[in-house]
């Protein structure tokens, strides 16, 4: 049995196989998980399933990008040691999650989602009429509450789906979480804490009942969790009767934000494959020189002589992200009184691109010529990925009357 309170310090991240990674991932995403698996237990998982929301007519790809995606994620320094990586569909709990969710979530749920109608109209060429398109959200919270996971890293735009995946949790605690004599069974969990404790538990717990206490609610969940005396159960109990439910099988999650990705396309837009302007993790360093060296630049400036604006030059976004103080001062400076050109601009961007690829490049090689490591770290971390998604989904069919004992 999962204890909810130390799954708080469990973190889920997944991103859909696009195959082999850019600057854009690398900024956005991976420099983030980098530095979580080593203060949480983290699971990155590759959302194959999700995949099929959009493409299910040709996933033929499927395979190979999720490959090149973990390659990836290991040349750029996720550990397999440390974070926990799998393929979604190698643990199929995620799926009977998803179902049994499915049976009390309300469809209005599903339609408010705010990406639902966004990406309806983005990808109109698509035929997005599908339950599994609809049902994503839903299938994003079952990826998310079948690890019981604490924290799950997300932009501002995304926070609506972490809160959709609360929302489920909370509806799904309250229908299958009451208990027969569920206070009665609180209240003997709750003398195995002793006087002191247990005086304590009920301060904090009418403060926060009574006065919405955040502060409160935290010192008692660490209190329940420094309590050796009383059994999982006993302790999922007394967070439930803390936080005015029933007994806590699926902990909400809350949203972990991440900082906005500065990461600029060649063209300034957003770095993506759709739009044509990426740089790869592993493009050959004289294509990242080609690339770089042929970007877009101040329209205005026709002739080298010709003055400058750095605000509208999309190299100029590379060095807010490659360039310290000094360099870009001189590129400031330099653009404006056209005292330096537009390839000179470019150099130490090049130099700091190529600089920061070498060594993701040099451990993608390994990786290549070892295909079986990275399959031995994919197959250890689903492994270990099912043992946890069944001791939750244990709990889940248990409360569902779906098992007996």
């Amino acid at each position: 049995m999962t204890n909810p309170l130390a799954s708080n310090a469990r973190v889920l991240s997944g991103m859909r196989p696009t195959g082999r990674l850019h600057l854009g991932h690398y900024h956005g995403v991976l420099k983030n998980w980098i530095e979580l698996q080593h203060a949480y237990q983290c699971f990155f998982f590759v959302a194959d399933w999700h995949a099929l929301t959009t493409d299910y007519e040709d996933p033929s790809g499927i395979p190979q990008a999720s490959f090149d995606m973990v390659v990836d994620w290991l040349a750029a320094g996720i550990n397999a040691g440390t974070a926990t990586l799998f393929i979604q569909s190698r643990v199929p709990e995620h799926a009977e999650l998803h179902l049994l969710l499915s049976m009390i979530t309300p469809l209005g749920w599903l339609e408010r989602v705010p990406s639902y109608k966004d990406q309806q109209e983005r990808l109109r060429e698509k035929d997005l009429a599908t339950y599994g398109f609809l049902g994503y959200p839903l299938l994003q919270s079952a990826d998310i509450l079948i690890y019981r996971a604490g924290l799950v890293p997300v932009g501002e735009d995304q926070v609506a789906h972490v809160e959709i995946t609360r929302e489920v949790a909370r509806r799904f605690n309250h229908i299958y979480g009451r208990e027969p004599d569920f206070a009665a069974k609180a209240e003997v969990a709750r003398r195995k804490m002793g006087k002191k404790n247990a005086r304590m538990f009920d301060e904090l717990r009418r403060r926060y009942q009574e006065q919405g206490d955040q502060e409160s609610l935290n010192k008692a969940r660490v209190l329940l969790e420094e309590q050796a005396n009383i059994t999982i159960g006993d302790r999922e109990r007394l967070l439930g009767y803390l936080e005015g439910g029933g007994r806590v099988i699926l902990p909400e999650p809350r949203p972990l934000l991440t900082k906005a990705a500065k990461m600029p396309g060649l063209d300034g837009q957003k770095m993506s494959k759709s739009y044509g302007n990426t740089i790869a993790l592993r493009d050959d360093p004289a294509e990242v020189e080609r690339k770089l060296r042929t970007m877009p630049t101040d329209p205005a400036r026709v002739r080298r002589s010709d003055p400058g604006n750095p605000e509208v030059c999309p190299v100029w976004r590379f060095h807010q992200v490659y360039s310290n103080t000094e360099v870009r001062d001189w590129v400031a400076q330099g653009c404006r009184s056209a005292a330096i050109g537009c390839l000179e601009c470019k150099q130490p961007v090049i130099d700091a691109v190529r600089a920061e690829l070498t060594p993701i490049q040099a451990r993608a090689r390994e990786l290549e010529r070892e295909p079986e490591v990275v399959r031995a770290f994919i197959n250890e971390g689903c492994e270990h990925a099912r043992d946890v998604a069944r001791d939750t989904m244990d709990e889940v069919r248990y409360a569902m009357s779906l098992r007996q004992g």
